[in-house]
This record gives C-alpha cells, sequence and structure tokens, in this order.
C-alpha cells in the first residue's frame, strides 16, 4: 500500500513539473508540419490547423454529389476563387455556381468521395494568419466515350471563418490495373 502511495504522488509531482515549464501568459505555438514559402521566398510555419473545419468540407462535397447549388453557394465566400487542373479561374461564388450548374448538366455525372483530410494554418506575405484544410478525395465521371473514369484529387481548401474563399484543385487519373 506504501509503494502504491508513493508511485502515485511521484506521478502527480511529474505532472506538476511538466506542466509547470511555461511561462505565465506565454502564447502556445501550434505543431510545426511544415514551411509555406512568401511570394518573395520568404520561409513562415505552417503548423497543424484546427480540425473543425473538416465537416464543412465533408458537407460541401455531399452537396456537390447531390447537386445541391443553394448549399454550395451558402458555403462558398462571394469572392470565391478556383484554380483547377486545367489551368482554368473561376472567380466569384455566382460563377462558380453557373459553371457547376452547366457541368451537373452535362453527361460527365461528376460524383466525389473524401479520402483525407490535413488541417494546417499558415502566414500569408503580410503575416496573418491563413486557415487551410488539405483534402484528398476521388472524383468519378463520364469522359467523352462514356467510359467512367477516376481521377484522385487534392484539394487546398481556404477558409475564412466558415466560408470557402478559394480552392487549389490538384489532378492525377487513377492506374489502370
Amino acid at each position: 500500500m506504501k509503494a502504491l502511495l508513493i508511485a502515485t504522488l511521484s506521478i502527480f509531482l511529474s505532472a506538476g513539473a511538466m506542466a509547470g515549464h511555461h511561462e505565465s501568459g506565454e502564447t502556445k505555438k501550434g505543431v510545426i508540419i511544415g514551411t509555406v514559402f512568401s511570394d518573395d521566398g520568404t520561409p513562415n510555419e505552417l503548423v497543424a490547423g484546427n480540425t473543425d473545419k473538416q465537416q464543412i468540407w465533408v458537407d460541401y462535397i455531399q452537396a456537390h454529389n447531390d447537386r445541391n447549388l443553394e448549399k454550395i453557394a451558402d458555403i462558398n465566400a462571394d469572392d470565391w476563387e478556383g484554380y483547377v487542373p486545367d489551368g482554368s479561374v473561376i472567380k466569384g461564388n455566382a460563377a462558380h455556381i453557373e459553371w457547376l450548374k452547366e457541368w451537373f448538366a452535362s453527361s460527365d455525372n461528376p460524383k466525389w468521395e473524401v479520402q483525407w483530410m490535413i488541417a494546417n494554418d499558415g502566414a500569408d506575405d503580410e503575416g496573418a494568419i491563413e486557415t487551410w484544410l488539405t483534402t484528398g478525395n476521388d472524383i468519378t465521371f463520364n469522359d467523352a466515350d462514356g467510359n467512367e473514369v477516376t481521377e484522385h484529387h487534392v484539394h487546398d481548401v481556404q477558409f475564412v471563418g466558415n466560408e470557402i474563399r478559394r480552392i487549389n484543385v490538384y489532378s492525377r487519373l487513377s492506374p489502370k490495373e
């Protein structure tokens, strides 16, 4: 019994000593997961972000699969920007919705499936912290010949508040096996 009491007391004292090494008023710094470079090449820390935006992304993708343009528009910021793999740039929420409306009306029949998500924050060129969610998603659609094609996409998604402001899309075809 005496050994148990000593062991328990040792654990509590150790925990207190470890937690007490921070200075009063010291801000907690996020876990550094990488580096983001500014336009002039200055390196800035990329830190693990808050995962609270992940459900917004899952809901956003589901809205695409459901062809729910109203919900997509509600999640988009008014100044939404999209950079798609073919080099096109779509600017503005209304332009994005019109672009999707045309695509959804085509025979492509795109469907997305979220595979993974990584929340990260980094400083922009002025030092302001930006909130990003990097996601891996599979998209399946019909090509011009009616064949089903799957591509693997990485979406870098910038959030401002709970709205999506920018999406950079990178793509590669699924391997043929």
